[in-house]
């Protein structure tokens, strides 16, 4: 996938190892909405997945329907190249919000979801939420500097290695401010219908980290699990926001201990594996 193709459309970053024999995974990102701080877990997850990650445009203002609306579109696509196959859906902070907007327009297409530290919990922090809307008074040259001292509430720093923290400061900060102030609005408005909620029968993996400085996770992945009929909730006790970046995260594992996965998603056990 080139970069004038990222920046031009919602897309799905595809590993150089296609496997449609593989159950798909569908991986939707924060709210950097690049896709690429999953590398870390790619190659765990390619052992019994073929996995597929959404990047959205850098400049991209759409709703939450025009963006749910583009993931599905890209899901069928990948479908028709080969239709028998069970499909996971994967969503972490911005993108579990986008996860469950996703969810409840094809309640049928999915075969189990994940719920990473969804951030529909980001009206539950008052300060967080007036501060956000206070991002517009921020002058642009002024972003480095905020991305860097919203580090240490994002992330548990010293779990996560040195190049991945490099790589989560260079994220945040290719995220025009105007991109910030559009995707913070949608966190603040995100609504979903509890009874639509309700109507996801299959099983749904939802995964806080306890020691979430940024966001009140854990209290949010248990209200979800009241609503949704067939949870699992799994809490991470020293993990951070962005826990998929920490050293001793391996999510293919999470899965794997929480029999998460069908008998076919553990076929690539034993095969190399190229990230």
């Amino acid at each position: 996938m080139t970069i004038s193709e990222v920046e031009l459309n919602p897309c799905f970053l595809t590993p150089k190892r296609v496997k449609p024999e593989y159950p798909l995974l569908v991986y939707l990102p924060g709210m950097d909405g690049t896709g690429q701080l999953l590398r870390s877990q790619t190659a765990g997850l390619e052992t019994g997945f073929d996995v597929r990650c959404l990047a959205i445009p850098r400049k991209d203002l759409n709703s939450w329907d025009v963006l749910a609306k583009s993931v599905l579109d890209l899901i069928y696509a990948e479908l028709e190249k080969s239709s028998e196959r069970p499909v996971y859906l994967c969503g972490e902070s911005f993108g579990g919000c986008l996860a469950m907007k996703v969810a409840i327009q094809t309640p049928d297409l999915f075969k189990r979801i994940i719920l990473i530290n969804p951030a529909s919990s980001f009206r539950l922090r008052p300060w967080l939420n007036w501060a956000s809307q206070l991002t517009y008074l921020v002058p642009s040259e002024l972003y480095d500097v905020g991305a860097l001292g919203l580090l240490p509430f994002l992330a548990s720093l010293p779990r996560i290695s040195q190049s991945d923290r490099h790589e989560l400061l260079k994220t945040m900060r290719s995220v025009p401010p105007e991109t910030v102030h559009w995707r913070l609005s949608l966190l603040r408005e995100f609504d979903i219908d509890n009874e639509q909620l309700g109507r996801l029968t299959q099983p749904v993996l939802l995964i806080a980290g306890g020691s979430d400085r940024l966001l009140p996770s854990v209290t949010e992945v248990k209200r979800i699990g009241n609503i949704l009929p067939n949870t699992q909730i799994v809490v991470l006790p020293h993990c951070g926001h962005a826990c998929l970046l920490e050293e001793n995260i391996n999510l293919y594992e999470i899965l794997k201990d929480n029999d998460f996965l069908e008998s076919n998603a553990d076929i690539g056990k034993g095969l190399e594996v190229t990230a």
